[in-house]
C-alpha cells in the first residue's frame, strides 16, 4: 500500500489495522537531543483514545504507546524513532457480517474496488485508529515546535448547529469537557444535541478549529508546496475531513477586496496586520499572524438507522449496522488536526532553514 509516509526532512510512516495486534509509527529525522519519553506522546493519545465519555464509542482501549527506538537514556539519538500502541480490546466478532456488503459511508467498496480484497474489522486502515501513529508522531513534533516558541491548538468550533463563542474562550474547557469546545455553554447544548442524535439511531458532523501562535513570517514554499496547500493535503488525509478552510476561508468568495485585505502597519521595525483575513498566510509563505485553519468533519457514517447498500453478489439489501460506533468524530479528532498540523509546520521550518544564505553561514561559518 502506497500513500502511508508524509513528510520531506521530519517523514513519519504509520502503520497497523484498527483489529491487528498494533499500530504505530516510524519517525525519522528528529534531531538528535530532545528530551523524550513516554509519558510526553501519551499525553496527546489519551485525548484521543475512546471510551472516555457517553459522546465516545465505548470500545475501552488504554493505547499505551512504547517508544522501541530512536531514544537512549531520555533524548532522542537522531536515528528513526519506532512507537507502537498495542490493540487490546478488539470484538472482531462484531464486523463478522459487514464483510458480504459495502456500508453506506465507508471505504468498503472503494478498497474492494482496489485492492480486490480487504479488512472488514472496523475498516483495517481506513479505521480512525490508524490516526494513533500520527497524534503519537505529533506530540513529538508539537514538543520540538515548543521548544521553537511556536504553539499548535486545536478545539471543537462547532457540533451540528452548535458553534462555540470563541468570545468566551476557555482553554482549560478544550481538555475537560466531552466536546472539547472552548466554550462550556456551548458544550452543555451541544451535549443535549448529541444525546438526542443518538436516541434517534442517527450521528453529527462538526468542525475542528486550530491555531499556530509563535510563527514567524517566511515559512513555506511558494508555487506546489505552499504553507497552506501542504496544511489543507495534512488535514484532507484524516478521514471523514471534507473540507478545509485556512482564515476566512470559503467567505472570501462573497467578500470584496477592500473587506478582505489586511492592512500592514509598522512597529519598531517589524510587520504586523490590522486584521486576519489571510489566516496567517500570503502567497502560500507564512506572514507572521496567528496560522487559522478549520476541518470539516462528516457525520459518522456508523449508524444504527436501517440503510440502503448493496451486498458483494450485487444485490440490493437494508441494513443495521452493529458495533461499537462514536455518535460524532469531532471531539476525539481535535488532537489529530492538532497533530497534523504541527507535523506539517515543523516540516516546512526545517525545510527554511536552507532557503536563505546567510541561514546556512549562521550555522556553519565560525
Amino acid at each position: 500500500m502506497a500513500g502511508s509516509t508524509f513528510g520531506t526532512i521530519f517523514k513519519i510512516t504509520t502503520w497497523g489495522e484498527s483489529h491487528g495486534k498494533a499500530l504505530g509509527v516510524v519517525i525519522d529525522g528528529c534531531p538528535a537531543g530532545l528530551s523524550l519519553c513516554e509519558d510526553d506522546i501519551q499525553i496527546y493519545l489519551n485525548r484521543r483514545k475512546p471510551g472516555q465519555s457517553s459522546i465516545t464509542t465505548p470500545r475501552k482501549e488504554a493505547d499505551s504507546v512504547e517508544i522501541l527506538s530512536g531514544v537512549f537514556e531520555g533524548k532522542t539519538t537522531g536515528t528513526p524513532i519506532s512507537l507502537l500502541v498495542r490493540n487490546t480490546s478488539q470484538k472482531s466478532s462484531d464486523y463478522s457480517e459487514i464483510a458480504s456488503y459495502y456500508r453506506p459511508g465507508h471505504a468498503d467498496y472503494t478498497f474492494d474496488a482496489k485492492y480486490g480484497f480487504r479488512d472488514y474489522r472496523g475498516g483495517g486502515r481506513s479505521s480512525g485508529r490508524e490516526t494513533i501513529g500520527r497524534v503519537a508522531a505529533g506530540a513529538i513534533a508539537a514538543k520540538i515546535l515548543k521548544e521553537m516558541g511556536i504553539t499548535v491548538m486545536a478545539y471543537t468550533h462547532s457540533i451540528g448547529p452548535i458553534s462555540a463563542d470563541l468570545s468566551n474562550f476557555d482553554k482549560d474547557a478544550i481538555f475537560t469537557t466531552a466536546t472539547c469546545m472552548p466554550d462550556r455553554l456551548a458544550d452543555a447544548k451541544a451535549t443535549a444535541y448529541l444525546q438526542e442524535c443518538m436516541q434517534q439511531k442517527d450521528s453529527s458532523g462538526g468542525i475542528v478549529e486550530c491555531m499556530v501562535q509563535g510563527l514567524p513570517a517566511g515559512i513555506g514554499e511558494p508555487v506546489f508546496d505552499k504553507l497552506d496547500a501542504n496544511l489543507s493535503k495534512a488535514v484532507m488525509s484524516i478521514g471523514a475531513v471534507k473540507a478545509v478552510e485556512i482564515g476566512d476561508g470559503v467567505l472570501v468568495s462573497s467578500a470584496k477586496g477592500s473587506e478582505n485585505n489586511d492592512a500592514f502597519v509598522a512597529d519598531n521595525q517589524s510587520v504586523s496586520k490590522k486584521t486576519n483575513h489571510s489566516g496567517g498566510v500570503l502567497g502560500g509563505i507564512s506572514d507572521g499572524a496567528d496560522l487559522i485553519l478549520r476541518a470539516h468533519f462528516k457525520p459518522t457514517p456508523s449508524i444504527f438507522s436501517k440503510q440502503e447498500t448493496v451486498n458483494k453478489s450485487g444485490e440490493n439489501i437494508e441494513v443495521e449496522i452493529k458495533g461499537r460506533h462514536d455518535p460524532i468524530i469531532v471531539p476525539r479528532a481535535v488532537v489529530v488536526v492538532e497533530s497534523m498540523t504541527a507535523l506539517t509546520i515543523l516540516d516546512a521550518c526545517m525545510l527554511n532553514m536552507s532557503t536563505r544564505i546567510d541561514y546556512l553561514k549562521n550555522f556553519y561559518h565560525k
